[in-house]
Parts: structure tokens; sequence; C-alpha cells
């Protein structure tokens, strides 16, 4: 199991980094901190990446996310667009510490509830099978997250382990998997973000809202567009209150 490495805790946090795959998700903490859109230069012409940016009291905010796929018009999810810009936006901004706020299925069995929202302890992926002894371990990649006991403990966070894959449904093998990672919540980019942050040596914590049930009644692409928009404000208000916690501390404060 990898532990997320990270610099000088001592010093206060500055910068922080908000990935988000979807405008859907990015855009009401991009309205709730007031930021502005950014003129593009920060990444290469060719994407469709988008930056909003400002100042919350002593915090540079910058919230990110993919945009729109040019081909076939659509939000970039997935693991390959969040790492890609995950990378992009660390090498470019710098920053003291990064959040992944977003929306996850989650599993009834496991107590979850829609417009739960969660802080995210340990991560992993469900969809990279490699079943030869050794490559399998890095097939599921399992990772901790920024350890926050402070946080978790002023804010009254629910805490679980997250699994991640690049499919909306679940399969039988994949829930195998889900069910092997010990995961309440399932998401498309959380484990691309903690491999990508690992290798920048970022701390990184993870802020999940449940959107549909992986193991209910409902089909989950209609139940993750009938609960998204109410998902995605209780998101906003749990971001807010952890960048509200964050101001003004060091990462050993978390």
């Amino acid at each position: 199991m990898a532990t997320l490495p990270f610099g000088d805790d001592k010093r206060p946090i500055t910068t922080v980094l908000i990935f988000a795959a979807m405008d859907s998700e990015a855009l009401p903490i991009v309205e709730h901190f007031k930021l502005s859109r950014d003129d593009g230069s920060l990444f290469p012409l060719s994407v469709p990446w988008i930056r909003y940016h400002g100042s919350y009291k002593d915090l540079n905010i910058n919230v990110i996310y993919p945009g729109k796929d040019p081909e076939f018009g659509i939000n970039s999810v997935g693991t390959v667009p969040a790492s890609l810009v995950t990378y992009a936006s660390i090498q470019a901004l710098k920053p003291d510490l990064v959040i992944n706020a977003g929306t996850a299925g989650a599993f009834k069995v496991k107590g979850a509830c829609i417009f739960d929202v969660y802080l995210v302890s340990d991560l992993a992926f469900h969809d990279r099978r490699i079943p030869i002894p050794g490559p399998d371990r890095y097939g599921v990649g399992l990772r901790k997250s920024f350890p926050t006991p402070n946080l978790v403990r002023e804010l009254s966070l629910k805490v679980c382990k997250l699994s991640t894959g690049d499919s909306l449904d679940m399969c039988p093998q994949d829930e195998t998997c889900i069910l092997a990672n010990d995961a309440t919540i399932v998401d498309m980019e959380g484990a691309a973000l903690a491999y990508v942050c690992s290798l920048m040596k970022v701390p990184v914590i993870f802020i999940k809202g449940v959107s549909n049930f992986v193991d209910g009644e409902k089909s989950i692409p209609e139940e993750f567009k009938e609960n998204l928009q109410t998902t995605v404000v209780a998101i906003r208000k749990v971001v807010a209150q952890v960048v509200e916690f964050i101001n003004g501390k060091c990462l050993s404060e978390l």
C-alpha cells in the first residue's frame, strides 16, 4: 500500500487546486468562491481544459476541470483526462494541496445514503485486472489519501474507501473487485488522481457526494441524472467548509 508523500508539512497552505471531472461539479464551487475564468494560457491551446481562480482569505484557489471533449462534445470524464489535467495543473501551479471534489456511486449495503458526502481514506482501481502475482497489486494500485484527522473531527465528516473505474455501470467482474477493495463508494477518477499526486509528491484529499446507488433498484444512469443537481450542492457545502478549515493552517494541522 502506498501512502502519499508530501513536503514541508509545517509551511502554511497557500495554494489549493480543486479538481472536478465535470462542469456541473466544478461550477457551483466556482460560484461560491466568486472565481474568475482565466485566459486559457496556462495549458496548451489545443486542449479543452478549464481553470477558474481567485483568492479567498489567505488562500489562492484554483478550480480546474477537463472541459468538453472536442470530438464528442461531452464532459471529458474518466481516468485519462483526470490524470493529464492533474499532472499539468500541478506542474503549472505548484499547489500545496489538491482536493478532488465530485459525485460517486455508493453501496446501500454499506450503509450509504443518497446525498451523503464522504471524505475518502483509501483508494484503489477495480478495472485494471492483471492476474499475475506482483503486477496484480500494481493493477489495484491501492493508495491512501493525505490524513486529516482534525478536519474529520471538526466537520464530523463520514470517512470511507473509494474504488475507481472507467465505466459508469458495474459488471459482475467489477463488482467482485470493488467488494475486494472494501469500497463504500465508486467513481471514475479518484485513484488516478491519487496516483498522479503520489508521483508529484503533493498531498491530496477526496470529497465525494453520493448521487446514485450501484446496488439499488433504479438504473444507475437514471438515478445519477435525477440526483446530480442536489448532490453537487451538497458537495459545494462541504468543500466550502473544508476550505474554511484549511485557511491559515499548515498540512500538519489538518
